[in-house]
């Protein structure tokens, strides 16, 4: 099926080029002490630099650090206060590792432009361009590569769920509106992410997860985040610290359905479901998008 926008095969960081015609990892590092999965959790920087280091040598290709839970009930901290948490860890990664490419995880505009200024190369919305003012031109003036997360209203809201007539065909509009607005200000380097957990119920975020092949359509990598999330435990009956094994189910399920890069937590398990689903693709295993 054509793309409604033109497709790439790779993105940029300030070090070189992530090659999208594989799948990627993206390893998750929580500046914050009250993220939903306490293994995450980086508040040392020693801590978080042996993490790091454990991540790239399992696979990762990018880390995505993040100093603002989103988890459900989350209390909003200061821009100062997700700053102090962000960058000594941006600063300390990119020291230790020049070369990887590091995403800042915030929806305000002030942390990701101080985070890139301290060494990020990715800005990870999920508030979707809409939480902060000036972030789409910003995004565009400075070429900075873009996740674009599908989420409604204000942070306060993120969780609350909206009233969908249809909520696949809603969000894909409502991204390629978006889209549409980044490509129109000259943004170069966009990746979409439908947003598991943010503003959809349980079901709603299965029926995404159904379908997620439609959002190929657009043109864009994928990124798909649902590691050890809510979604997996509420179905399952499970905590964060035993969802490893639905976690790995729907990453096989996102990959057949053209994920492009696995935001997670367990970055060894994630590179055992690219290996062995690329392998079931080469014998025959359909590709959905």
């Amino acid at each position: 099926m054509e793309a409604l926008f033109p497709s790439f095969q790779t993105i940029r960081y300030k070090s070189g080029l992530i090659d999208l015609q594989i799948p990627q990892i993206m390893g998750i590092l929580n500046a914050t002490p009250d993220s939903f999965f306490s293994a995450s959790r980086v508040s040392v920087i020693d801590d978080c630099l042996a993490l790091a280091s454990q991540m790239i040598e399992e696979g990762a290709s990018i880390l995505d650090i993040g100093g603002h839970s989103t988890r459900p009930d989350a209390q909003a901290v200061s821009a100062q206060e997700e700053q102090d948490r962000v960058l000594p860890v941006v600063e300390a990664l990119r020291k230790a590792f020049p070369k990887m490419c590091l995403s800042v995880d915030t929806y305000r505009l002030s942390v990701a432009q101080a985070a890139i200024q301290a060494g990020a190369d990715w800005f990870n919305d999920v508030g979707g361009g809409q939480m902060d003012e000036g972030i789409f031109e910003w995004v565009a003036e400075n070429q900075v590569p873009y996740i674009l997360t599908h989420s409604v209203g204000a942070f306060s809201q993120v969780h609350q769920v909206p009233n969908y007539q249809y909520v696949v065909e809603d969000v894909w509009l409502d991204m390629a509106k978006k889209i549409q607005a980044l490509r129109s200000l000259g943004a170069k380097d966009v990746v979409l992410d439908p947003g598991f957990g943010f503003s959809k119920s349980l079901d709603q975020n299965y029926q995404l997860m159904a379908q997620l092949h439609q959002f190929t359509r657009l043109g864009l990598p994928l990124l798909v985040g649902i590691s050890r999330k809510s979604m997996i435990q509420k179905v399952l009956g499970t905590k964060a610290e035993e969802s490893l094994n639905g976690t790995t189910v729907l990453h096989t399920v996102a990959l057949q359905q053209g994920a492009h890069i696995l935001r997670v937590h367990d970055v060894n398990e994630a590179r055992q479901v690219i290996q062995l689903v690329k392998k079931l693709q080469e014998n025959g295993l359909p590709n959905l998008s």
